[in-house]
């Protein structure tokens, strides 16, 4: 908060940058207090979900700030932007960190306001305002039903504390059940609903994107965590009805994907892939099948949010997303080319990344729960794989595009932005327990 005011200076875009850095590696050396609730009031107080997703924003919106050089270089509402970035942390913060139902829904929907000024005001093309209406409308809609849930858990309850409503099961019903979860459900997103989400990716710019896939979409997830407690009950009555839904929905969106000639396109696409998987191993309420959708939660904040920076380093130099234009980028950026394998790898869950240790729990526990949903699973990765290999293949094998004779071959914070989001993938595999056993 107190970053605000230096927004307002045109020389404080890289301190913001340096000291959103150091913030991050503060709180990151505050782990050992986190094993249990840490920092409690009456409206705030962390635990070890709270501070993984609280980690992952701050990091994030400090690689959000490195990759939109571009914004500094051209002066374009420059201050306004980095006010946006830092609003916007806040509102994450306050949103991961609230123990009381009605402020984590305050602080849910403001997260969207700065995402939409993003979209909005540092967009590309004039779709961006349909995006952002899609955006607004499919989330604020869905987010009504579960305002009125709150208010009735209030008047039946007379309390909105998570701790006080674990567990308590006495007044859920079935109406109650889908008015709570429906907005995580759009958030998330889930297939019939996800349609919002690759508009607002092709419209944002980069920041709008890593911020959307890094950390927007584990919203829901996050959400989905701290409610299911309450929903226990009904959630083994109606848990295969959304875990047979996601899944194959995730399997046509995995097809969809195979047919996408749009680098952003073809990234959010695959996000709604990964999270249909997150969602089925949360509504599975095996204890495997929570800790492991967590997992990979985090491991797809950084690979997505990797892979839509990679994009907009073609984007820079070629000024079209195709990937008929960004083909042979091998021979024009062979640096380059490096990160778009590694980034790629993980995207389809090779060792080390944290994608592997998250997909492996959650196929064991969708199994375990239902092994009929093997067919499904089978394909599912298959042509996780398959997608992003026909990225990798096609953008950095093929004919060179001839419009373009030569190009930078890659800047030292390209390669900085690059490592920090590629290193913390692979390393938190080291500390598992932290990755999966969190509850």
């Amino acid at each position: 908060m107190f970053l605000t005011p230096l927004c307002l200076f045109p020389w404080s875009w890289w301190l913001i940058c340096s000291l959103l850095f150091f913030i991050s590696f503060m709180y990151f050396f505050s782990l050992p207090y986190f094993f249990c609730w840490g920092g409690l009031g009456y409206i705030f107080g962390c635990d070890l979900i709270s501070y993984g997703l609280i980690l992952l924003s701050l990091w994030i919106c400090v690689l959000m700030v490195l990759a939109s050089e571009s914004i500094y270089r051209s002066g374009y509402f420059s201050g306004f932007f980095i006010f946006v970035v830092v609003f916007l942390t806040i509102m994450l913060y306050c949103t991961f960190s609230s123990i009381s139902l009605l402020s984590f829904y305050v602080f849910f929907e403001s997260s969207l306001i700065p995402t939409l000024f993003l979209i909005l005001g540092w967009g590309y093309q004039p779709e961006r305002v349909q995006a952002g209406i899609y955006l607004l409308f499919y989330t604020l809609l869905a987010s009504l039903p579960l305002l009125v849930g709150i208010l009735f858990v209030y008047s039946s309850l007379g309390s909105l504390c998570l701790f006080l409503l674990c567990g308590d099961s006495s007044l859920v019903g079935g109406l109650f059940y889908v008015c709570m979860i429906f907005a995580f459900l759009v958030s998330m997103p889930m297939f019939m609903v996800h349609l919002w989400l690759p508009s607002a990716h092709v419209e944002a710019p980069v920041s709008g994107s890593m911020i959307l896939a890094g950390v927007l979409l584990k919203l829901g997830g996050y959400g989905l965590l701290r409610v299911f407690p309450v929903l226990f009950k009904f959630g083994f009555k109606f848990g295969v009805v959304w875990v047979a839904l996601s899944l194959v929905g995730g399997l046509f969106v995995s097809l969809f994907c195979m047919r996408q000639t749009d680098l952003k396109s073809l990234i959010a696409y695959s996000s709604v892939a990964h999270m249909s998987m997150v969602i089925g191993g949360i509504m599975t309420l095996s204890y495997w099948g929570v800790c492991s959708s967590f997992a990979l939660m985090v491991a797809h904040g950084l690979c997505s949010s990797g892979l839509f920076c990679l994009s907009n380093i073609s984007y820079e130099r070629f000024g079209s997303r195709s990937l008929l234009v960004n083909s042979g980028l091998i021979n024009l950026m062979p640096s380059m080319a490096m990160w778009w394998f590694l980034l790629s790898a993980c995207n389809m869950a090779a060792p080390p990344s944290l994608n592997l240790l998250g997909e492996i729990g959650l196929l064991s526990s969708l199994i375990s729960w239902s092994w009929y949903l093997m067919f499904v699973l089978i394909f599912l990765s298959f042509f996780s794989a398959a997608y992003t290999l026909y990225l990798y293949s096609y953008s950095q094998h093929g004919p060179i595009y001839s419009g373009l004779y030569s190009c930078s071959l890659g800047y030292a914070r390209e390669f900085l932005l690059l490592f920090m989001h590629w290193f913390p993938l692979n390393l938190i595999i080291l500390k598992v327990d932290v990755a999966v056993f969190w509850i």
